[in-house]
């Protein structure tokens, strides 16, 4: 069996996050640590543009305008939803999830699912850079092995 997969090689290019202000504090987490996995891979600085979004659901188109334009290598989409007392939060989860896949199907690039959704905010807060780790650093994670990986399926 000939098995293919991405490696955590420096990825070359730009790469973009696309962040959501809303829930900034629990975000703002969430991109730090997406940053800093991206730059202890060789990614510099320089080359890691954060685009900002008042919140989940404008976080798709934007993904999609960034992943075709072809200037960036991945796109990391990061959000926090929490869960009301209303159904705001299906609505918007469901609309971010969704958006965000049918944008990394029609993407020439990685585009990758960082949205938290959770229950309350200790959850969010357990989830960016506490107890259980931190999504924005899986996130980065997932871009830098996608990327690779599109490049080996492309050769």
């Amino acid at each position: 069996m000939h098995v293919i997969e991405g490696a955590f090689a420096t990825p070359r290019g730009r790469i973009a996050i696309v962040a959501s202000r809303f829930n900034g504090h629990i975000v703002d987490a969430l991109v730090e640590g997406a940053r800093d996995v991206l730059v202890r891979h060789g990614v510099s600085d320089e080359a890691i543009d954060l685009v900002r979004v008042p919140g989940a659901f404008e976080l798709a188109p934007v993904a999609e305008k960034l992943a075709s334009r072809g200037s960036h290598a991945a796109v990391i989409a990061l959000g926090c939803v929490i869960r009301g007392a209303t159904t705001h939060f299906e609505h918007v989860a469901g609309a971010a999830a969704a958006g965000i896949a049918a944008a990394a199907r029609a993407a020439g690039c990685p585009v990758i699912f960082g949205v938290l959704t959770t229950e309350n905010i200790e959850q969010a807060i357990e989830r960016a850079g506490t107890k259980h780790g931190n999504r924005g650093a899986d996130a980065a994670l997932a871009a830098i092995e996608m990327i690779d990986l599109y490049a080996k399926l492309h050769a």
